[in-house]
């Protein structure tokens, strides 16, 4: 957690505080931050421009980035939206499938991550399969627990003829379940017999 003091508070201009919105939903609904070119793209405005209402609203500690970071951008009140703990189960694949390992320990996230009524789990990311989703090596990615999920989700997948979990987005073609990675180094495989272990709804980064 960043801790920011209430000095230079200040007030944005529509666009900014359209930003400030436009963040904080991305961030609640994909658990990291819009990249400077999604924005653009969501408000069909320059980089630069964003860059420069980036810049105000960081000055006025209306939210925080945190430099060499990527997707660091952080609405100030997220910061005092309090955390909850979720066991930490060990270690998933974003590359070829390996086995997670099941070593439950507590970690903080975000309230605004979870909602009321489910249960919830995280799992430490190794790979770089899913890079194009913002999901990089080293991390954590939580999981709403359950057996089903839409084509494109982001899922955690058990494959018994491998006795391996992985993570992928996932389709139903023609009986069969396509695991797609989020990278275009990696090819898309077919399994018949998998079992969905849950959902991917937010993202965690490790700060160094």
């Amino acid at each position: 957690m960043h801790q920011m003091s209430n000095m230079g508070m200040g007030r944005a201009s529509k666009r900014q505080a359209e930003i400030l919105d436009f963040i904080g939903g991305f961030r609640k609904k994909s658990g990291y931050a819009p990249s400077l070119k999604e924005i653009a793209g969501h408000f069909d405005i320059s980089i630069p421009t964003v860059h420069q209402h980036i810049s105000y609203l960081r000055k006025k500690n209306l939210l925080t980035t945190e430099k060499g970071k990527r997707r660091s951008i952080q609405a100030f009140n997220d910061h005092k939206r309090g955390a909850v703990e979720i066991p930490l189960m060990g270690l998933i694949a974003a590359g070829g499938p390996i086995e997670a390992i099941r070593d439950p320990r507590p970690i903080e996230v975000p309230k605004n991550m979870l909602s009321a009524g489910a249960n919830y789990y995280a799992l430490k990311v190794a790979g770089t399969s899913m890079i194009d989703d913002g999901i990089f090596d080293g991390d954590v990615v939580v999981v709403r627990d359950q057996q089903t999920v839409d084509d494109g989700d982001k899922a955690v997948v058990y494959l018994p003829e491998r006795d391996s979990v992985t993570l992928k987005r996932i389709y139903h073609e023609n009986g069969k379940i396509k695991l797609v990675p989020a990278n275009p180094r990696m090819k898309p495989f077919y399994e018949t017999n998998v079992e969905i272990q849950g959902k991917v709804v937010g993202i965690l980064r490790k700060e160094n």
